[in-house]
């Protein structure tokens, strides 16, 4: 659709191998919530962690498939499949 070589498997194989971050920020979040690190602000830089490194690294796998002028287009929805992840992990 966007001029790429990818197939639609392969996206969904990228987005789910790159949200272990997040599902890791999930985890850490999870164990120490009856520490004093268990504190929303402290949440929120777990989650910004597991958010940046999730989103740079499907971004570098569908990077390579896409033309450059159309990259932005691409990584567009996955910034925001991230997003609607984190604030689901910063929810419960």
């Amino acid at each position: 659709m966007l001029g790429g070589t990818i197939s639609f498997f392969q996206s969904v194989c990228v987005l789910g191998y790159c949200v272990f971050p997040m599902m890791l920020s999930a985890l850490l979040i999870l164990l120490l919530q009856k520490t004093w690190f268990g504190v929303v602000w402290v949440d929120l830089v777990w989650v910004a962690i597991g958010f940046v490194w999730a989103t740079r690294a499907s971004t570098v796998f569908i990077g390579q498939y896409i033309r450059r002028e159309r990259r932005f287009l691409a990584v567009y929805p996955v910034f925001f499949f991230y997003t609607f992840l984190g604030w689901l992990i910063l929810l419960f």
